[in-house]
Parts: C-alpha cells; structure tokens; sequence
C-alpha cells in the first residue's frame, strides 16, 4: 500500500489542478492562457499541475482588515434601519390606499342608491303627469 502512495498524492493533485484550472475563470488566470495551461497539466500531469499552482492560479487576495465592518446590533445598523423605515412607509401607504378605496366605494354605492331613488320618483312623476303610461 506505501508503495502505492505517491501514485495516489500525484493522481489526487492531478485531478485537483484539472478541475481547478478547468473551473477558473479565463480572464482570472495569470501568465498564459487557460487553454494552454489544459494543455501543460494534460501533457505534464505532476510538473503541469505544479506550475499551475504557482505561476497560473490565480491569486486570491484576503479582504484587507481594516476596512471590516463588525457584527452591529439591529438598532445600531444603518441598512436594518433603513430598511425597517421604508416598511413601515409601505405600510402606512398600504393602509391609507385601503382606507380611501373604502371611502370610494362608500361614495360610489350612495351615488348609486341616490340615482336609484331619482330614478324612481322621475318614474313616479312620468305616471302622474301621463296617465296612460304603462306601469
């Protein structure tokens, strides 16, 4: 089994650096391009995959440190507030739109019954002045 063992690490790092190299972006990669590195790892599977590692991968910095926001309390942080005020906005607009499409339909059933009750008492005067109108 030992004597297996650099067999397995060199296909284990070729596997890896394929993959890698394969799901890195092409405009990311450093010093040639990506498909000449397929090439180099594919042709020169320990070497090809060491240089890729040094010379191709591309460099993923750490986020510099001082520039990190720490963890706020949700009354401490601007966004959170900010957030809770436009939904309370929402909110109140939400209610008075309620409210005035409420009044609007109130106004329009009362229009609708005061034209009804016109409606009837010009029917009312038409018998009266016409008596040979039909009921």
């Amino acid at each position: 089994m030992v004597r297996y063992l650099p067999v397995i690490i060199i296909l284990v790092l070729f596997i890896y650096g394929l993959i890698d190299c394969l799901r890195t972006d092409a405009g990311e990669v450093r010093s040639i391009p990506k498909a000449a590195w397929l090439l180099i790892i594919i042709i020169l599977p320990l070497v090809g995959v060491l240089l890729w590692f040094f010379f191709g991968r591309p460099r993923y910095l750490p986020e510099p440190t001082g520039h990190t926001r720490a963890p706020l309390a949700p009354d401490d942080d601007p966004d959170f507030l900010r957030n809770l005020e436009l939904s309370r906005r929402h909110k109140a607009e939400d209610e008075r739109l309620r409210k005035l499409k409420s009044e609007l339909e109130a106004r329009e059933a009362r229009l609708r019954e005061q034209h009804r009750e016109d409606g009837q008492q010009q029917g009312g005067k038409n018998r009266q002045d016409n008596p040979d109108a039909k009921p």
